[in-house]
């Protein structure tokens, strides 16, 4: 993600923190400091923060860790003001999977939770009022109240949140996956409209997270839709064959040339018969502007390349691309460079088949391209 910094690894996945993130720290601290000058306060505000995110951190390492099982990397974990973000691959392919990805987040918060009730417990501390009393309570009660809070916040049944997911896993248990996905939004978005009703008599963070559940069950279910459209064909259905690749040593000029001579915008680079990197227009123009034409591909080019395999779903690779913020992959066959995929071309094979499908049905044939 942009704007983002790295301060550690764990099981070979990065964390990152968001530019905004210390806005939460001032927005906790500031008050203590301008109201009464206590500094103290300030710093324990802080800390209650910092503790809180490193239960979020686990948190996303439960969904990180359960994807793995399935075969599905996290790209990373990034800590925002209102929570943190695991950036899988792909979405998990069946319901099964995706229940147990997307409830192993607020299990983790369980497993925190119950070993701070036995700790209160041995110490004689009487369970919390789970934040009735948030200014009376110890810290450990605090934490304590926060991770029930984030389990009980977590698996509210509407997308973006665990719970949304855990639901469409369980109705695409019985029904197709793209209705469950409508289903569990519609669901999702009735509740919205209560929590933005309530908001008006209770509190308005009640209504902007009314508006953050019904965006985000929109935006699920255009996926969903996508992922619809896409299913029983693969990469190599929408791939770009007549494609030219460049080396990491040859001048940015060379690109230059070959955007000119050709429609291709984004160039994969090739070493030994290997994917090392790739040139994006953005990147080359960038790279012009700041040293010129005559400087290696490899100055500029992006290194941490995402590749897909030709045979590979072709809903699992665009759902790559996106979580890896790619316009265009490179597709290999066993790692040998066959073509490129970008969202263009996956939208101009879509198009196609929509156009040829009624043709080929009524002539009996299956639409191929």
């Amino acid at each position: 993600m942009k704007w983002s910094w790295k301060i550690g690894e764990f099981a070979g996945i990065g964390v990152f923190v968001h530019a905004t993130f210390p806005l939460l720290l001032a927005f906790v601290a500031l008050p203590a400091i301008l109201n009464d000058g206590d500094i103290v306060g300030a710093i324990e505000s802080i800390l209650f923060i910092l503790v809180l995110f490193v239960c979020v951190v686990l948190h996303e390492y439960g969904h990180a860790l359960t994807a793995r099982r399935y075969g599905i990397q996290t790209q990373d974990i990034t800590l925002l003001p209102i929570g943190g973000v695991a950036r899988l691959e792909r979405m998990p392919e069946k319901p099964s999977q995706e229940f147990f990805v997307a409830i192993a987040g607020p299990m983790v918060n369980v497993v925190i939770a119950a070993i701070l009730f036995v700790v209160m417990i041995l110490a004689g501390v009487a369970v919390p009022s789970l934040g009735l009393g948030f200014g009376n309570e110890s810290f450990i009660e605090q934490l304590f109240t926060i991770n029930v809070m984030l389990v009980l916040f977590n698996l509210i049944p509407a997308f973006p949140m665990d719970g949304g997911r855990v639901l469409r896993a369980l109705l695409a248990s019985r029904i197709d996956y793209a209705k469950a996905t409508t289903y569990a939004a519609r669901i999702g978005q009735a509740i919205a409209v209560v929590f933005a009703i309530a908001g008006f008599f209770v509190s308005p963070l009640l209504i902007l997270t009314a508006v953050f559940i019904f965006f985000g069950a929109q935006g699920e279910t255009q996926m969903a839709q996508q992922r619809s459209k896409l299913r029983g064909f693969t990469v190599g259905h929408a791939m770009r064959t007549n494609i030219r690749a460049l080396a990491p040593y040859e001048w940015l000029s060379s690109a230059v040339d070959s955007i000119m001579s050709t429609a291709q915008q984004d160039f994969p680079i090739v070493e030994n018969g290997r994917v090392v990197g790739i040139l994006t227009r953005d990147a080359l123009l960038k790279g012009i502007q700041q040293f010129g034409a005559y400087v290696p591909i490899s100055q500029v080019m992006r290194r941490d390349v995402t590749t897909v395999e030709a045979n590979q779903p072709l809903g699992a690779a665009a759902e790559t691309m996106q979580a890896n913020q790619m316009m265009s992959v490179p597709v290999t066959n066993n790692g040998t460079l066959v073509g490129i995929l970008t969202f263009d071309s996956i939208r101009e094979f879509l198009t196609l088949q929509k156009i040829l499908k009624p043709r080929t049905q009524q002539a009996g044939e299956t639409p191929m391209l």
